[in-house]
């Protein structure tokens, strides 16, 4: 009566230990939690973790399916959902830490992700790392690629770029060696080697190449415009749109802000050459420098707010009491042109064209008043010129008094200096007078000449005639003398 009950109870329990040891020896069996049993350093925690696995080394797995297909990879680590699932031959000291994270990864090497999906398309990419969720996410065969934040290298697919920030260098495909911090920085770039530091930095830039952009918004509408390099926020933020220029320099907050189509243009400061929207190869030094400038080229603006439109000027500072510049003095140039620097610091030669002038007239006798003027010979004061060397010319506030348009004012309307290139169109002037007085005197006298040439010519001839006359005279005087003789001979003849 025992036995049957014996036998029924002991097999259920055989029965199951066979089972149990059967599972044992099946794949299936390391669906559930084997920490501690597999050989070879690696550790599985979490169904279908590390399943395939045949001579891999030094891997850790935790979480479902997390490495579920790596066979020979040594010394990866993942954790989360699918974390390095297609990890497969080959693929070693890969860490990806989040849900799917490095989930298509299947030979890349020396990969690190970290967050939900980070680097989720990588498959042979090697030295990437990815943190931040969706980092890296398109990122295939791409290496070397270094994105830290929401989406940052999205749809990167290049090498040799790193990306800071949410959605830095979003979509960033095939572009190599560009570096993005910042939110949105280089967001649309697609180009190789930019450089972007700030909040939407280089944000529109598609195919431009090495520009750097360090500033809120910096070269923030940048497109397909090369070599630009902006510094400060906003600068060459490009507020008008296209972005199309090269070459371009902006250093300061808003410098070249408007810039829209041009290049070669250097703006160094805060507000320098902000709005200018077309312009080629100006050069802008100072807070404010070509502040007014909005259309030219061929522009120096050191320390002044220029014109409204210029070509060809150079306008230095109208704020500083000094400008000292090295390499000029005492270098011979030959040449060249007087160069005059006006009351707004435009910097300049002096023009003779006609086409610049109004009411042209003779000067005639407005020059006179410098017959007026007193040089005179003096010295410098010590604090302005040390070498004590002997100067001449004239005292302005004497020229003043003869003539106040010969006079350079300051900017409070004291005489300053003489306006000398007047005084010497005026010299001219008189000189040529003098001149023509002296054309005259020496007409005149030619005149004279030939008259008194004339009258000698005509007392020559005179003189000739007298002296035939005389002969004659004396011809006829002979003649009578031998007459009378002739005469008294015959008187005297018995």
């Amino acid at each position: 009566m025992n036995s049957p009950i014996q036998f029924k109870t002991t097999t259920p329990i055989l029965f199951i230990a066979l089972m149990l040891g059967c599972f044992g020896f099946l794949p299936e069996a390391r669906a559930t939690d084997l920490d501690g049993v597999l050989p070879n350093g690696n550790t599985a925690d979490g169904s279908g973790v590390l399943i395939s696995l045949t001579t891999g080394v030094n891997n850790s797995g935790f979480g479902f399916q997390a490495l579920n297909h790596d066979t020979t990879g040594n010394g990866n680590t993942a954790t989360g959902y699918q974390a390095l699932y297609n990890n497969t031959t080959g693929a070693t000291r890969n860490t990806a830490n989040g849900v799917q994270a490095l989930y298509s990864n299947t030979t890349g090497i020396n990969n690190v992700a970290i967050g939900w999906g980070a680097l989720y398309s990588n498959t042979i990419g090697i030295f990437n790392t990815a943190n931040g969720s969706q980092a890296l996410y398109h990122n295939r065969d791409g290496g070397s690629n270094a994105a830290t934040g929401y989406q940052a290298l999205f749809n990167n697919n290049g090498s040799g770029n790193t990306a800071t920030g949410v959605n830095a260098l979003l979509s960033n495909t095939t572009g190599i060696g560009s570096t993005a911090t910042g939110f949105r920085a280089l967001e649309s770039n697609t180009a190789d080697f930019n450089t972007a530091d700030g909040f939407q930095a280089l944000l529109g830039n598609t195919t431009g190449t090495n520009n750097t952009a360090i500033g809120f918004t910096a070269l923030y509408q940048n497109t397909t415009g090369s070599r630009n390099t902006a510094i400060g926020d906003s600068a060459l933020a490009n507020s008008n749109g296209k972005g199309n220029g090269n070459s371009n320099t902006a250093v300061g907050y808003q410098a070249l802000n408007s810039l829209t189509t041009g290049g070669n243009n250097t703006a160094i400061g805060k507000g320098a050459l902000s709005n200018m929207s077309v312009g080629n190869f100006n050069i802008a030094l100072g807070s404010g420098a070509g502040f007014t400038l909005t259309h030219g080229g061929n522009n120096i603006y050191i320390n002044s707010t220029g014109a409204a439109t210029e070509h060809d000027t150079i306008r230095i500072g109208i704020f500083q009491t000094s400008t000292f510049i090295a390499g000029i003095y005492g270098q011979l140039a030959t040449g060249g042109t007087p160069v005059y620097v006006n009351s707004d610091g435009k910097l300049g030669y002096t023009t003779s064209s006609r086409r610049y002038k109004d009411d042209i007239k003779p000067m005639d006798k407005a020059s006179e008043t410098i017959l007026a003027l007193k040089p005179v010979t003096f010295r410098y004061k010590k604090e302005f010129e040390p070498s004590g060397a002997t100067q001449f010319g004239l005292i302005a506030e004497e020229v003043e008094e003869v003539n106040p348009d010969l006079v350079i004012r300051n900017a409070n309307g004291k005489p300053e200096s003489v306006r000398y290139e007047a005084v010497n169109a005026m010299l001219l002037n008189e000189f040529l007078k003098e001149h023509r007085k002296v054309e005259k005197l020496k007409s005149a006298a030619a005149k004279q000449e030939a008259v008194i040439t004339q009258l000698k010519k005509e007392m020559e001839t005179v003189v000739v005639r007298l002296k035939a006359q005389d002969s004659e005279i004396q011809k006829v005087s002979d003649q009578v003398e031998l007459s009378k003789a002739a005469a008294r001979v015959v008187a005297s003849d018995p």
